[in-house]
């Protein structure tokens, strides 16, 4: 470890306060005092809120990122298979289901998917809760259980174990106390560095913007991605990124157990468009980076084929065996004609809301969606909470849909406690159907950033 002199951090606060670029030394020094907890909470606030105000330029960002992810394990890979580590990170959104669909796909083009995932917290659901709306499925495994998952399936989705990053977790735990968590480097050291643990080949990143999304405008959106993508390739990681809207639901289902019965009808070959288009251009541009497609057209075919021909859902299932899953469990989910339900927990009580006027559904708000589920016990509100994997909503209705007064557009999912009437008025706004207007397209991706 790289000695810290405690008298000099001080200094390195006053420095970066007054607007100084700090040296890779410095970076050093910072990160190396906040692992080894020889710097007090206060010192790290004041870092923090220094860096928060006067931001860093790339070599100080791609500086910090790499002493986190130095200030734990780093995984190391079988020479083999050099080449086809890869991974992808999104900033959260509704509905988004994408790791479930495309971990298994890449899996079945011959990548190796090590992928650390996260819990939901506010509006945004976690991949982990979803998996963990399986009965059986185990998210937490070892660094020899995951050699031997990758070598066996190709692909396992897990949670951050404690050797991993333990920089980031003082620093995220610090940033909700001080008010930065909304700083371009903070974020990206936070992102960049975990996925540099997992010494991936390629990464790429889902970028969301829109009313659903941690970033409303297109231009803040695309300042981050930019950013990963400098600091991505900084590290030595081909790194691209796609900047996606996030307005309404992907595909039609919100809530744990729901959208793992959608990713598994999407793995079945009945999913739907938008998010088959986020899973072929995420998929097709790691096939590209690591060179397993000549270009982006040919390595969305090639995921698409995955998913349509089977080979992705053989994948998911002997993933959820290999982490926990019954094998009669996991065989039921993947047959072609299952009752999801008896496996996966049904909510107590369904209703359905219907349409009020005559016309085409021009807009379904996401946002508005998600936060009233999550207080009907769908996400927590704090780190560690309970939620009820059954709480969710289906849509039955699509954008651009003619539709008539009283045609049910939303069925919901609920236990304890049932929706109060602000709520359900709520949900009812979320809807918007107009007469008189154009169908409005519904593609997601915006734009692709590649490495240079």
């Amino acid at each position: 470890m790289f000695q810290v002199n405690m008298s000099s951090i001080p200094d390195l606060i006053k420095k970066k306060r007054d607007g100084e670029t700090l040296s890779d030394d410095d970076v050093r020094a910072f990160v190396d005092a906040v692992t080894s907890e020889l710097i007090q909470d206060a010192q790290t606030g004041a870092m923090l809120m220094a860096i928060w105000q006067k931001g860093m330029v790339v070599a100080e960002t791609t500086a910090l990122t790499r002493e986190m992810m130095l200030s734990g394990e780093v995984m190391s890979w079988p020479k083999e298979w050099a080449g086809l580590m890869v991974d992808k990170h999104s900033t959260g959104g509704v509905g988004d289901k994408v790791s479930l669909v495309l971990a298994p796909a890449l899996a079945a083009c011959g990548c190796k998917v090590p992928m650390i995932s996260g819990r939901g917290l506010a509006h945004t659901g976690g991949t982990l809760d979803k998996l963990e709306s399986i009965p059986g499925f185990n998210i937490h495994q070892s660094t020899e259980q995951i050699h031997n998952i990758l070598d066996s399936v190709g692909c396992c989705i897990v949670g951050q174990t404690k050797r991993l990053v333990p920089a980031d977790r003082v620093l995220y735990s610090l940033r909700d106390a001080t008010s930065t968590v909304d700083s371009l480097p903070l974020i990206t050291g936070s992102i960049i560095s975990k996925k540099g643990a997992e010494s991936l080949a390629a990464l790429v990143l889902d970028v969301k913007f829109g009313k659903a999304a941690l970033y409303k405008d297109l231009e803040s959106a695309k300042e981050l991605a930019q950013s990963m993508v400098n600091v991505g390739n900084g590290l030595g990681i081909r790194t691209g990124a796609v900047l996606s809207r996030m307005d309404t639901v992907i595909g039609r289902c919100v809530g744990n157990s729901l959208e793992v019965i959608e990713s598994l009808e999407t793995l079945k070959g009945n999913g739907p468009d938008d998010l088959m288009e986020l899973v072929t251009t995420l998929g097709g541009i790691l096939l590209m980076m690591t060179a397993a497609a000549p270009d982006l057209s040919e390595g969305r075919k090639r995921v698409a084929d995955a998913v349509a021909s089977g080979a992705a859902l053989l994948r998911f299932q002997a993933m959820m065996e290999a982490q926990g899953v019954a094998k009669e469990t996991a065989r039921s989910l993947c047959s072609a004609h299952t009752d999801y339900f008896t496996v996966l927990r049904k909510s107590e009580h369904q209703t359905e809301l219907v349409t009020s006027a005559d016309g085409v559904v021009t807009d379904i708000d996401g946002l508005v969606l998600a936060q009233v589920l999550h207080k009907l016990g769908a996400g927590r509100s704090k780190v560690g909470e309970p939620i009820n994997h059954s709480v969710g909503a289906e849509l039955l209705v699509s954008l651009g849909q003619k539709v008539q007064k009283g045609h049910p557009w939303l069925r919901l999912h609920y236990e304890a406690p049932p929706p109060t009437p602000d709520q359900m008025s709520g949900l009812q706004s979320a809807v918007t159907v107009m007469t008189n207007t154009h169908t409005p397209t519904h593609t997601l991706v915006h734009e692709v950033l590649l490495p240079n």
